[in-house]
């Protein structure tokens, strides 16, 4: 109920329920037949496939948004640049924003196609450890208007894990499209059948972004996705004549700093606006290696460490556990 804008209705049976969108307190729910069609558990054999394809991933890390805008994509992109900085790892980057994706330009991989070998699809590479996977690339143009309903949506996703050749992986990282919807209930389904590290969750400072972020932090606790933590985007403008900083978004209630210790959830870290960011996502080029000297890119690095750091902790964690 929540991807419409209502609260979970008491007695919700969560989305990742058998029971959900079947059960008594969901009649009357605006998500009953989403939750019906999208949360049901896949069959053991199906579930057993993507077991098998995904099980060389080590970590893998959702980014999510309630809101579009916000700077979603082209964190993904940075933080799988950011990854695969390190020759020795391998990261992945899939784009599951089916009506809006804009990674294969982030990633100067415009034009690209996929390409078919016996062992599935293959990702479009970046750079030999950094492979890409979006439904921008099975597109004839980059204008071609995708126009779906939530089942052909869920199929794709189910193919893009299922299908493709990822090979071994140590980050996968999911692009997600704004909200808490179809493909944000599939994907959880679809992965888990293998364990996911947690969910990074983008807002700008003002009000109308936290409303909807707060949303995604209740999907997030609803489906028992865990949550590694938020990044606040586009906070605070420094300008590089007079060096006085403006708040282009005003925080009016606090930013995500408030809404981060209200709802315990940890604040990665604040990202200032540069002009830089957006040219280098346009010309499909890394802005951390474009503006080494940025104090966006150094609140960048300083996240993702944080990110590699938590992923360590839980890995190691959950091999002391096995």
């Amino acid at each position: 109920a929540e991807a419409a804008g209502g609260s979970w209705p008491e007695g919700c049976p969560g989305t990742s329920s058998a029971q959900a969108g079947r059960a008594a307190a969901c009649q009357g729910c605006p998500n009953q037949r989403l939750c019906a069609a999208g949360a049901a558990a896949p069959d053991p054999a199906e579930a057993a496939e993507l077991r098998e394809r995904l099980r060389s991933v080590k970590h893998t890390i959702l980014v999510l948004s309630g809101k579009g805008g916000v700077g979603k994509s082209t964190f993904s992109a940075l933080l799988a640049h950011g990854l695969a900085a390190d020759e020795a790892k391998q990261v992945a980057l899939l784009d599951i924003d089916i009506c809006g994706p804009s990674i294969p330009k982030m990633m100067g991989l415009e034009g690209e196609q996929v390409h078919q070998s016996g062992s599935g699809w293959s990702p479009v590479y970046v750079e030999e450890n950094l492979g890409v996977m979006s439904v921008g690339f099975l597109l004839s143009s980059p204008d071609d208007a995708v126009i779906w309903r939530g089942p052909k949506k869920n199929g794709l996703i189910k193919q893009f894990l299922r299908d493709v050749d990822w090979g071994e992986i140590d980050y996968l990282i999911v692009d997600t499209p704004p909200g808490t919807s179809d493909e944000h209930l599939s994907i959880v389904q679809y992965l888990g059948a293998m364990h996911i590290d947690g969910a990074v969750i983008i807002t700008t400072p003002q009000e109308v972004s936290l409303q909807d972020v707060r949303k995604e932090i209740n999907f997030c606790r609803k489906v028992k996705l865990p949550i590694i933590g938020v990044v606040e985007n586009m906070s605070g403008f420094i300008c590089p004549k007079c060096k006085n900083e403006s708040q282009i978004f005003p925080p009016t209630t606090g930013g995500a700093e408030k809404m981060c210790q209200n709802l315990n959830v940890s604040l990665l870290g604040k990202v200032p606006l540069d002009p830089q960011i957006g040219k280098s996502c346009d010309k499909g080029q890394s802005f951390l290696s474009e503006a080494p000297e940025s104090p966006a890119t150094s609140s960048y690095r300083n996240i993702i460490q944080r990110i590699q750091e938590y992923c360590d902790q839980h890995h190691f964690h959950e091999e002391k556990i096995i």
